[in-house]
């Protein structure tokens, strides 16, 4: 099955052994989409390799990348201001929703359902929108930097993502409405692709797959970062970890993120969104030298800036699939000597065999649209 058919969201290859239509082994097949990120980021400066982050899980960039600058402040022992980190956070939690919004869509119409589609696009568009308000793109954003974001939020911005935050939750009910107690919906995802929290944990699941099956793990929660610390919000979790399961956990999780958006709106305080270190980041003005002379300027001064202490670091951050980690191993220069990054699409796939055993070869569709995977970030 694959890599050309739709419902393996990417070029996924699935080498299936079966008994008819029943399944008795599903192998994944990856690689179709290797771009040797993180080998190019070998020779890259730290800030140069942001836009490389972009394309892990291209749907979910601003993610990946607040993952990353995250990992390289943990390395270079700097934090952002206030302001930023409240910013970075309404800006994940907004990722979080139009990935979930992308995935519900998709995840509907592989089984049948074509109106969920069209309603979550409809509420995914205004999300990039809002993006594009803050940052002039849609998809591939570089909007996360170490030490803070590129540009503070808007009037318009903060204004728009009031009106979002308003309406959202009744769109959320709408796609409740026409799925929750669908009997269509039902028989396609109830008791259909389990795994008990033991099995999730032994197989390194992350994020809603994991908290599907009822395990409580969320990194916003285990390890608090950003604001997630001044914010109330709740880890919704399972008790079947089956497909539908996964679907009520996802649900929940937009309207927890439309929560968290609000309160760091209503607290939102004041100050730069970036550090004050010439070294790390582009002074906003120079009034001595020319412009030209000022980009050479500061292209030394970021080269001597990111020499890193050697050693290495690992950082978690929760992404919409799951938890995303970049692991940097440090030899004091200005790129890292070797970057790894731990993408939760690709140790779902892991999984993928044992949650498909012993169901129908439709059911398999089913389970791909419920691991929510992006062969971006399983290939990478």
């Amino acid at each position: 099955m694959g890599p050309q058919h739709p419902s393996t969201h990417g070029v996924l290859r699935l080498v299936l052994q079966l008994d008819g239509e029943k399944v008795l082994k599903a192998t994944p097949h990856v690689g179709y989409l290797h771009r040797g990120i993180e080998k190019l980021s070998e020779s890259r400066l730290y800030n140069q390799i942001i836009p490389l982050t972009d394309r892990f899980d291209y749907v979910a960039s601003m993610t990946n990348n607040f993952a990353y600058a995250r990992a390289v402040e943990k390395l270079l022992q700097i934090k952002a201001p206030e302001r930023a980190e409240y910013i970075r956070t309404i800006v994940a939690e907004f990722q979080r929703i139009a990935s979930h919004l992308l995935w519900l869509g998709t995840h509907a119409i592989d089984l049948g359902a074509m109106t969920v589609f069209f309603y979550c696009f409809r509420e995914r568009e205004f999300v990039l929108d809002l993006f594009e308000i803050i940052c002039g793109a849609r998809l591939t954003t570089s909007y996360y930097i170490p030490g803070g974001v590129r540009r503070d939020a808007t009037s318009e911005f903060i204004d728009k993502a009031y009106k979002f935050i308003e309406t959202f939750p009744s769109s959320v009910d709408e796609y409740d409405t026409l799925l929750k107690n669908n009997r269509i919906w039902l028989g396609r995802t109830k008791g259909i692709g389990v795994i008990s929290a033991e099995d999730a944990i032994n197989f390194g699941l992350s994020g809603p797959t994991l908290r599907g099956s009822g395990v409580n793990y969320d990194v916003r929660k285990a390890e608090p970062y950003a604001a997630y610390d001044k914010v109330d919000f709740i880890v919704p979790l399972g008790k079947n970890g089956d497909v539908y399961d996964r679907y009520l956990i996802r649900v929940e999780e937009m309207r927890q993120s439309n929560r968290i958006i609000k309160q760091c709106l209503d607290k939102m305080p004041k100050g730069p969104v970036v550090i004050d270190n010439p070294k790390i980041v582009l002074p906003e003005k120079k009034k001595t030298m020319s412009e030209i002379e000022s980009l050479i300027h500061h292209f030394k001064l970021v080269s001597e800036g990111y020499k890193t202490p050697p050693g290495e670091i690992y950082c978690a951050t929760e992404a919409p699939k799951g938890e995303l980690g970049i692991y940097i191993v440090s030899d004091g220069s200005n790129k890292p000597y070797r970057m790894k990054v731990r993408a939760p699409s690709f140790v779902h796939l892991g999984a993928f065999d044992f949650m498909a055993k012993g169901h129908m070869i439709a059911d398999i569709i089913a389970i791909i649209g419920t691991i929510d995977i992006v062969l971006g970030e399983v290939d990478r």
